[in-house]
């Protein structure tokens, strides 16, 4: 089936459907320019930096961030991202505190820092609507080193209160470390208004840039050690990594073609408007939602959650999801997502941590229309 002949619903996992502008920038930074930035001083290598100087202004006036924006560093993604925080920042004997909704991209590195440093990791519970229970935060605040916030489940699709959260950590003098890649493109947002520490991004979901880059924003006076150490281009004679930023993260070659796909794709954003994409699809959801609320055999597991992003999950009576998922692709070219989308935690919140979910997400491309075919092709699969 053409590509032009399906209806993309995996919003939630990639930008597989892009702007136009997104492949020409890529294509157009690979034909005209090529050179890696901060690897050289002629003329290819300069403008390369440009790009990447471009890309991290227009990344930080899309999240607000307060400050240079240096601090906006580059890593393949969000997972790569998180990983720098959170191993940058705990140390030997250190706390963590995470929530039911984390992905796999906090809970495994942070497994990992408990074996290996003796990190302490204390897990937070949420409601099936995924709010984090504050009272038990607020509790278990006292001697943490960093509180991790899923900003936008990708199970869920609620939106966490940032602001208020990471004001609890700040007064209890916890670092805020916030998981974006569900939030940033879809939901409007002001790191600088949540007092956030350290924000951790990727460019291949709502920012609809390619694969392969992301990155991690930190907080002037906030010490992230480096994950990977290596070449930054400059300051070669010194042992350790430069202290200016952000060669301080950003070890290796950066991923230029990366970069300017991510540089268009924020500033596709950017000319439509978050809260304008948003506003358009929360009532794309609704419809999506009640469709499904009335087919036959299919319940509803995520919440409502209206101002959050545009994400319904379902499970499917009597039928592996897997299968239906299967189905819709193959016989109506709808493309979804089942499984436990690398958040087991969340699906024990939903009681389906052994059965898997079908997560149906939209996002910028997505239309009323899309939306009907969906539902029709649910209903055709289970009938």
């Amino acid at each position: 089936m053409p590509v032009a002949e399906i209806v993309y619903m995996d919003h939630a996992a990639t930008s597989a459907v892009r702007p136009p502008v997104v492949s020409r920038a890529v294509a157009e930074y690979i034909d005209t320019i090529g050179a890696t930035p901060g690897r050289g001083g002629h003329r290819l290598a300069h403008e390369a930096g440009r790009v990447a100087l471009r890309c991290r202004q227009r990344i930080a006036q899309l999240m607000d961030v307060p400050g240079d924006a240096s601090r906006v560093t580059f890593a393949p993604n969000a997972t790569y991202a998180l990983n720098a925080a959170l191993w940058g920042v705990l140390r030997r004997g250190d706390r963590v505190i995470v929530s039911d909704i984390d992905h796999n991209a906090v809970l495994r590195p942070c497994a990992a820092l408990a074996r290996e440093r003796d990190v302490a990791v204390t897990q937070v519970p949420c409601t099936p609507e995924g709010a984090l229970d504050e009272r038990t935060l607020e509790q278990s605040l006292g001697g943490a080193r960093l509180l991790v916030l899923n900003a936008a489940s990708n199970v869920l699709g609620n939106v966490l209160d940032v602001r208020s959260l990471a004001a609890l950590a700040r007064a209890a003098g916890v670092l805020t470390l916030v998981d974006v890649a569900q939030l940033a493109g879809h939901v409007p947002f002001s790191v600088t208004d949540w007092g956030a520490d350290m924000v951790a991004f990727t460019g291949h979901k709502g920012l609809l840039g390619p694969q392969g880059i992301g990155g991690l924003w930190v907080r002037q006076g906030v010490e992230v050690e480096p994950l990977v150490t290596g070449g930054t281009g400059g300051d070669s004679l010194q042992r350790d990594m430069p202290a200016a930023w952000p060669d301080h993260l950003e070890a290796g070659s950066l991923n230029g073609p990366g970069i300017a796909g991510l540089y268009a794709g924020a500033g596709f954003v950017l000319d439509e408007g978050v809260a304008a994409m948003h506003a358009r699809l929360a009532p794309l959801k609704q419809q999506l939602r009640d469709a499904l609320v009335a087919t036959p055999r299919v319940r509803v597991v995520s919440p409502a959650a209206p101002d959050g992003v545009a994400i319904v999950t379902v499970t499917t009576d009597g039928v592996d999801v897997a299968a239906v998922a299967a189905r819709l692709d193959r016989e109506h070219g709808v493309l979804t997502r089942p499984g436990l989308h690398c958040a087991p935690e969340a699906h024990r919140l939903l009681g389906t941590a052994t059965t898997g979910a079908l997560r149906f997400s939209l996002g910028w491309s997505s239309t009323a229309a899309d939306v009907e075919r969906a539902a029709a092709a649910i209903r055709a699969v289970l009938a």
